[in-house]
């Protein structure tokens, strides 16, 4: 009795599966078919505009340019305003170095005339005490 009933559960189960099967095959006639409607109904509409003003597709055609040129130009934009900031922010870390640099040059120099100054008092010690 389990077999038998085991059997018709898989009669069942394949059934539904071939339904499936069969109903996926029709929905996929279908939109293929919708996409081919499609595609005409486009090819149709274009011949419509074309007809309506001549210069449209001409027109069309400037204004598809334009937007290849903009996609391509955005992404440009973007580097270039990357490429501004990271100008920037080495000009700047530049300009505090070279600062750093002056400040300490300017310590050198008056570490340097503060030594010569000691120098010149020793020197001048040792010539008093001589």
């Amino acid at each position: 009795m389990t077999r038998t009933a085991l059997s018709a559960f898989r009669d069942k189960e394949s059934e539904i599966e071939k339904r499936k099967l069969e109903v996926r095959e029709r929905v996929q006639a279908q939109l293929g078919r919708v996409e081919e409607e499609t595609r005409r109904l486009a090819t149709i509409r274009e011949e419509l505009e074309s007809l309506a003003d001549p210069m449209r597709k001409e027109v069309l055609i400037v204004r598809k340019k334009i937007d290849s040129v903009y996609k391509e130009l955005k992404p440009l934009s973007y580097s270039v305003q990357k490429k501004q900031r990271e100008y920037k922010e080495a000009v700047d870390a530049f300009n505090e170095k070279n600062l750093e640099k002056i400040q300490l040059i300017t310590k050198l120099m008056e570490l340097a005339g503060e030594s010569e100054n000691l120098r010149l008092k020793k020197l001048e010690d040792l010539s008093k005490s001589i």
